[in-house]
C-alpha cells in the first residue's frame, strides 16, 4: 500500500481563494483586512517566512505591512511599537516574527498584543481559549494540520491520535484541538522511553520535534495518517521533515510530503486567522 499524499499546496489554494473572496466583501464595505509583520535582526530564515507570510497576504488582497528593526533595537520600544499597532485601526493581525533576539523577552512581546490581533495564536488568552474551547485564534500549523484531516474527510471520534512534539506553537495545541474532535490523544516528547510502542498503537500521529527521521516505517501501524511538521535538512541539504517518508509512504494510508505539506498550510492559517480578526472588527 502506498499512502495518498495529502497535498498541502493544493488545499492551500482553495483556503486562499476563500480568503480573498471574504476580503473582497469587506473591501465592499470599505474595510481592508491588515496585517502588521514585525522582524526583529536579520535571521535569515525569519527573513524567507516573513518575506512568504508578505507576499501571501498581498496575494490575498489583505493589507500587509512589513516593519524591519535592527537586533540592537530595545525591548521598550518593540514593546511601544505594538501598542502602536495595538490601537491602529486599519491593522487586524500584529505578528511578531520570533526568535527574538537575546536581550527580549520574546512572551513579554507576545503578550503585549491585544488578544483581539493575536492571529499566531500564542497570547496567553488564545492558549486559554483553546484549553477551555471557547472562541479564539488558534495557532496556524496546528490549525492547519486540522484542516488537512478535514480535508479527507477524517474523522477523529474515538481515534488515537499521537503527537511527538510538547511544544507551546505545535505540539500543546495540537493536543488540545484534537481532543477537541474526540480524538483519544497521546502527547510523546524527547523523555518518553520506547516511543515506537506508543505510535504503534496510533490512527494519527503528527510528528513535530525537529529531528529527522523520528519516525520510521516499523513504528506505524498500516493504514494510519501521518502528518509531518518537522523542518529539517536531509545530507544532500534538502528540505526534509521528521518521518522517513519513503518507509513510511508504504505503510500509512495518508501522509504529508516536506515539502508542500504542512508548510504551506501555516502561512494560509495566518491569512484565515487574519480575516476573522478583520471580520470581528467589522461588526
Amino acid at each position: 500500500m502506498t499512502a495518498h499524499l495529502i497535498d498541502g499546496n493544493a488545499l492551500s489554494q482553495q483556503l486562499r481563494q476563500n480568503v480573498a473572496e471574504r476580503a473582497r466583501a469587506l473591501k465592499n464595505r470599505g474595510i481592508t483586512p491588515g496585517l502588521a509583520v514585525v522582524l526583529v535582526g536579520d535571521n535569515p530564515a525569519s527573513q524567507v517566512y516573513v518575506r512568504n507570510k508578505v507576499k501571501a497576504c498581498q496575494d490575498a488582497g489583505l493589507h500587509s505591512v512589513l516593519e524591519k528593526y535592527e537586533a540592537n533595537l530595545s525591548e521598550a520600544d518593540l514593546l511601544a511599537r505594538v501598542d502602536a499597532l495595538n490601537k491602529d485601526p486599519s491593522i487586524h493581525g500584529i505578528l511578531v516574527q520570533l526568535p527574538l533576539p537575546d536581550h527580549m523577552d520574546a512572551q513579554k512581546v507576545i503578550e503585549a498584543i491585544s488578544p483581539r490581533k493575536d492571529v499566531d495564536g500564542f497570547h496567553i488568552a488564545s492558549a486559554g481559549a483553546l484549553m477551555t474551547g471557547m472562541p479564539g485564534f488558534w495557532p496556524c500549523t496546528p490549525y492547519g494540520c486540522m484542516k488537512m484531516l478535514e480535508s479527507i474527510g477524517y474523522n477523529l471520534r474515538g481515534k488515537h491520535a499521537v503527537v511527538i512534539g510538547r511544544s507551546n506553537i505545535v505540539g500543546k495545541p495540537m493536543a488540545l484541538m484534537l481532543l477537541q474532535q474526540h480524538a483519544t490523544v497521546t502527547i510523546c516528547h524527547s523523555a518518553t522511553p520506547d516511543l515506537k510502542t506508543h505510535t504503534l498503537q496510533a490512527d494519527v500521529i503528527v510528528a513535530a520535534v525537529g529531528r529527522r527521521n523520528i519516525l520510521t516505517a516499523d513504528m506505524v501501524k498500516p493504514g494510519a495518517v501521518v502528518l509531518d511538521v518537522g523542518m529539517n535538512r536531509n545530507d544532500e541539504g534538502k528540505l526534509c521533515g521528521d518521518v522517513d517518508f519513503a518507509g513510511v509512504r508504504e505503510v500509512a494510508s495518508h501522509i504529508t510530503p516536506v515539502p508542500g505539506g504542512v508548510g504551506p498550510m501555516t502561512i494560509t492559517m495566518l491569512l484565515v486567522n487574519t480575516l476573522e480578526a478583520a471580520e470581528a472588527a467589522a461588526h
